[in-house]
């Protein structure tokens, strides 16, 4: 089965060819972050336009890589949730508009469930359930149990700042470029991170929650003085950006680390599937690797890691197995997810 993949949950406009929800036979991302860049952020009207011009030619482009044409496509798979509406609304519209012009069968995928099945993709390799699901990406913080794909069961989430998102925030206190979790793992190589004392924060009503907006609030806190805003004067030397840089990015990860471990025992899981831009993080790879689990560690191919529509191609296939009838024209997008 061939299934074209259709991705604009946030900024990139991504479309993709994957045979039998494994065989990658074409990813092509186009990227907003120079769009974006001098706002410090996704600016989310700027993403919908962007999405409206790039969502045809990335499809062209997809095809083309891939060599097959629209009508050699079995399935159409889009992410419709969740997303920022009106990115949400351009790709969604455009594959019902496919569908209904081909006579193709369409599905509406879970983005966040969709980057945990991209650490499933690219390799011939056995699945391991039950295991755990950590999503880290800039609009979710979440650890999951996963029984098989489409099974999970929420163990823990975030009850503000996702940790993508709080490291743009720091990235932006710190007089860093868009997007800032590169750039704060950059500077972080070349600071001691151990030489401010920062804590997570912790949730009584759930262990396995997440809080960062405490952590990012004593960052700023750090840089700009006690009280301070976003837009106040640096108080530091720039020489101590970089020790920051590293002890905020130890501490977010090591509170990460703590909650996936204890989650993993606790549930009596097998192994750790990851997802989400923050994979790409080396340090948070090193810093799992230095444990010495008796878990296997899967963590997404870089190119699978950002938004992407390889992934919802692939997650599209199993989910239209198990019911093998297209979604209505009249589905609608879903900004926010409560459930799985």
């Amino acid at each position: 089965m061939l299934v074209l993949g259709i991705e604009t949950t946030c900024d990139e406009t991504a479309a993709a060819i994957v045979e039998d929800g494994n065989k990658i036979l074409s990813n092509i991302i186009f990227s907003q972050a120079h769009l974006h860049k001098k706002f410090g952020g996704v600016f989310p009207e700027l993403a919908s336009r962007s999405h409206i011009d790039k969502i045809l030619p990335a499809i062209d482009e997809a095809l083309k890589a891939a060599k097959v044409s629209l009508d050699e496509i079995d399935l159409i798979a889009v992410a419709s949730r969740p997303g920022l509406i009106g990115s949400l609304l351009i790709g969604l519209n455009t594959t019902k508009a496919l569908s209904f012009a081909l006579d193709k069968p369409f599905i509406g995928i879970n983005h966040v469930e969709a980057h945990l099945y991209a650490a499933m993709m690219g390799d011939d390799k056995d699945l391991i359930f039950p295991s755990l699901g950590v999503v880290i990406s800039g609009g979710h913080t979440m650890l999951l149990k996963i029984l098989d794909i489409g099974k999970y069961k929420i163990i823990g989430t975030t009850i503000d700042d996702a940790m993508g998102e709080s490291f743009d925030k720091v990235a932006r206190i710190l007089d860093l470029s868009y997007p800032g979790g590169p750039e704060v793992e950059k500077l972080a190589k070349k600071g001691d991170s151990s030489k401010y004392k920062f804590k997570a924060g912790n949730v009584k009503k759930n262990p396995f929650d997440f809080s960062f907006s405490g952590l990012k609030t004593k960052v700023l806190y750090t840089v700009k003085g006690q009280k301070s805003k976003k837009d106040f004067p640096t108080i530091i030397k720039n020489e101590d950006k970089k020790h920051i840089a590293a002890s905020f990015q130890k501490c977010a990860f090591e509170d990460l680390i703590k909650k996936s471990i204890k989650a993993a025992e606790i549930h009596k899981l097998k192994a750790i599937y990851f997802g989400g831009g923050v994979t790409c993080n080396n340090s948070l790879k090193e810093m799992f690797e230095k444990q010495n689990l008796d878990l296997k560690l899967f963590w997404p191919k870089k190119d699978l890691s950002l938004d992407n529509g390889a992934m919802i191609a692939g997650l599209g296939f199993h989910k239209y197995k198990k019911v093998l009838k297209s979604d209505k024209l009249d589905v609608l997008a879903q900004p926010t997810i409560s459930s799985f």
